[in-house]
């Protein structure tokens, strides 16, 4: 969510005035909305590392409390993408201050996508532990099942957790940003647009406790029937 605001925020800045060129206006609030917008793209990937780190460790340490953990989950995923674009930042200011910090081809953009990097192919390497991970626990536990239902098993957990590792951004982190700009772009814009609508419907909404809830939530609001009765008088009753 909070890319998809950086992104209105950011476009709604740089092209506030069509008369203009983005690329050579330098303003305090242009560089603020694209500093901005670079902070919510480094926070999705370090989250996106996050959600790795927690499950492999639900999977990994079953007894250990997540809740000492979370404060490091929280600083991997707001401290790190803070700390990366605050050093881009000033390094921007002193180095390279033109236009509206925007230029993809300057040598300092490294230091926002470096992190970016480390962060999908970390993700990716904890993405196929995991599965390991599920292939040993699967094959364990269901012994007697012929091997078209475990690899259909398999292949249905697979499948579920490609979305919420972001794997797909593997594909185009292994592309230099000038090479095929096109399809890549709308690529990668639908994918990552619909990748939070997909993790919330497939771990959210088809989760059987959640519909549970919302069943429960739905009765709950729905009007009382009157179960009480009125016996009303019949004509043997009326002397």
């Amino acid at each position: 969510m909070l890319r998809s605001l950086a992104v209105f925020i950011k476009d709604a800045v740089l092209f506030s005035d069509r008369s203009l060129d983005h690329c050579t206006v330098s303003t305090l609030w242009c560089k603020a909305a694209v500093t901005f917008f670079h902070f919510c793209v480094t926070s999705n990937f370090s989250w996106l590392l996050v959600e790795g780190l927690y499950l492999q460790t639900l999977l990994i340490f079953t007894f250990t409390e997540t809740r000492k953990l979370f404060r490091i989950y929280a600083l991997i995923g707001w401290g790190s993408p803070t700390a990366t674009v605050l050093l881009w930042a000033l390094l921007k200011e002193k180095l390279d201050n033109e236009g509206c910090w925007d230029d993809l081809d300057s040598s300092l953009w490294w230091i926002i996508k470096i992190p970016i990097l480390l962060s999908i192919f970390i993700n990716f390497l904890i993405f196929v532990n995991i599965i390991r991970i599920i292939v040993q626990k699967t094959t364990a536990t269901n012994v007697n099942q012929s091997q078209t239902q475990l690899w259909r098993r398999l292949l249905h957990s697979t499948l579920l957790l490609i979305p919420l590792f972001g794997v797909h951004y593997v594909v185009f982190a292994l592309f230099p940003e000038h090479v095929s700009v096109g399809p890549r772009l709308y690529l990668e814009l639908v994918l990552g647009s619909f990748q939070g609508l997909i993790v919330a419907v497939l771990y959210c909404f088809l989760n059987g406790e959640v519909q549970n809830e919302i069943q429960s939530w739905m009765r709950s609001c729905r009007p009382e029937t009157n179960t009480n009765v009125v016996n009303l008088p019949t004509q043997e009753d009326v002397p």
